[in-house]
């Protein structure tokens, strides 16, 4: 089904990206203000629909998601796991939750991005998805890198 989808770790090319910050655990403003320099993960988005394996009539619409992750603190960080929250347009929620990224936990020095694709299916023509990486930073402290909610749609269906 979604398997033609291939993990990759190039350098990004241009596309018109999304940006999301790590969401920093609360603490004072000073404090969080030094902890976003030293932990400032970008997660950018790009989607895109796979006519070729999806059934329309069946309800099966398969997208690809290309991720880019790049660390602009201070410090390495570990990507640990992740956590998928994806959305059709009948309000089917569907939660993910696993060690990594495509059966890796990339370590990202400052500077460093990693990029893969990875896919998911929906019953509708549109959907969403949010969610979040766990981090590990060099420092022995974690963090949530949070990716801001974005959206899978069949072309022609959303302006």
């Amino acid at each position: 089904m979604i398997s033609n989808l291939m993990a990759t770790s190039t350098t990004s090319t241009s596309r018109r990206p999304s940006r999301y910050n790590a969401v920093i655990s609360p603490r004072g403003i000073k404090d969080q203000m030094n902890e976003a320099v030293l932990n400032n993960i970008e997660v950018e988005v790009e989607t895109r629909y796979i006519e070729e394996q999806s059934n329309p009539e069946q309800n099966s619409y398969v997208f690809a998601y290309t991720i880019t992750i790049q660390n602009k603190g201070r410090q390495s960080a570990q990507l640990l796991t992740r956590h998928w929250v994806i959305t059709d347009s009948n309000q089917k929620i569907q939660e993910v939750r696993g060690d990594g990224v495509v059966g890796e936990q990339p370590l990202l020095k400052p500077g460093e991005q990693f990029v893969y694709t990875s896919g998911t299916m929906l019953e509708t023509a549109v959907g969403t998805m949010k969610g979040s990486y766990q981090m590990l930073a060099d420092d022995g402290s974690q963090f949530d890198a949070e990716i801001d909610e974005f959206v899978l749609s069949t072309p022609r269906v959303l302006h």
